[in-house]
């Protein structure tokens, strides 16, 4: 088998399990009044509701016949009816497998139904047992099935009676009704509830998401792309930035480049960091900083100290401060531990530019 052969079969057992899980969760929806309808050995069908009495009918062409109609047509308005039909009317066949094929029975069943019966799988209504050991790493099945077309004539009379879904199942012989008995059909009002829609939907979904996603992927590819060129061109611009202030540093004039504005600018503007370092260190104890604004190359200090005069001093021998004096009168009040200064001194730049 190739490759693409084997991933093909490894994607038919996914769908698969996922038809499965979807049927599933589709019947645990279906009507929860349910009615068991056993076919006697007479071909008359016993229909009873649990905990009701029960009803003799006969289903002949696609019609339900009984000596008590209205009541029956009762029973099964909106019901889900769980047909068991006599073993006479299947073939059983056994199946065994290997045990890690438990999770794709239904495909291998669905691939094999024509060896194993005179139908194809689309002319027959089938299922299976559940699996038993059958040895080491083997696990073994009992197929039932019949002609999809013996047991559509119940289903339509049934559902015409008004029921919502009908599940068609065989009993295997030797075993009673009560014993397990093998779903072979599930059909509900509205059209089958096999796997075959169910398949047939999902193949559709996971196309739908394919193209999605091709498109995701195209379109991914485009910005992808669209972005690299505009990095590209960045880079490039970059590039030629830097090849111009190489170009003016080697012709020394400096002043015309961007990069003497930016020293300029680093050594003429004050740093506050530098600013708070020295003021911690000039400011006395007993001086409390409020308020302070660095605008430009002026500081304006505001807060509460011992001695306001004594700080226009302080800040004048500093190195870093210039032209130090009161903007706004200094106060003091009752509640002040101290005078309330403001303080307005120029900054003097940290060093000269090279040349």
């Amino acid at each position: 088998m190739t490759a693409i052969g084997q991933i093909a079969e490894l994607f038919a057992r996914w769908v698969d399990a996922v038809v499965a899980f979807v049927v599933g969760i589709l019947r645990r929806f279906t009507a929860s009044n349910t009615v068991e309808i056993v076919e006697e050995a007479d071909g008359a069908f016993t229909v009873q509701r649990a905990g009701g009495a029960a009803q003799s009918v006969r289903i002949a062409e696609g019609h339900v016949t009984s000596a008590h109609p209205d009541s029956v047509r009762k029973m099964l308005h909106g019901s889900r009816a769980d047909v068991v039909l006599r073993p006479a009317r299947f073939m059983f066949r056994p199946l065994e497998l290997p045990q890690r094929a438990a999770e794709f029975i239904d495909g291998v069943v669905r691939a094999q139904i024509d060896r194993l019966t005179p139908w194809s799988a689309a002319d027959a209504a089938f299922g299976w047992s559940a699996p038993v050991a059958a040895g080491t790493d083997r696990i073994a099945v009992t197929v039932a099935a019949t002609a999809r077309a013996l047991v559509l004539p119940y289903v339509q009379a049934l559902t015409a009676l008004g029921a919502q879904s009908v599940a068609v199942s065989a009993v295997r012989p030797g075993l009673d009704a009560a014993s397990a008995p093998i779903r072979v059909l599930e059909q509900s009002a509205g059209g089958a509830l096999d796997a075959r829609r169910v398949r047939r939907t999902v193949v559709a979904v996971l196309i739908v998401a394919a193209l999605a996603a091709a498109l995701s992927f195209a379109a991914s590819t485009v910005v992808t792309a669209n972005l690299g060129a505009r990095q590209d061109e960045l880079a490039r611009r970059i590039a030629e930035r830097r090849a111009a202030i190489r170009s003016g540093r080697e012709r020394g004039d400096l002043a015309a480049t961007p990069l003497r504005a930016l020293e300029r600018r680093k050594y003429q503007s004050p740093s506050t960091v530098i600013v708070l370092d020295v003021l911690s260190q000039i400011l006395p104890d007993h001086t409390y900083v409020i308020e302070l604004r660095v605008e430009g190359d002026k500081l304006r200090v505001t807060g509460l100290t011992r001695d306001a005069p004594g700080l226009i001093r302080l800040m004048e021998q500093s190195p870093l401060f210039s032209r130090a004096t009161f903007f706004a009168p200094t106060t003091r009040s009752p509640d002040d531990p101290g005078e309330r200064f403001h303080i307005e001194a120029h900054i003097e730049p940290t060093a000269a530019p090279r040349s």
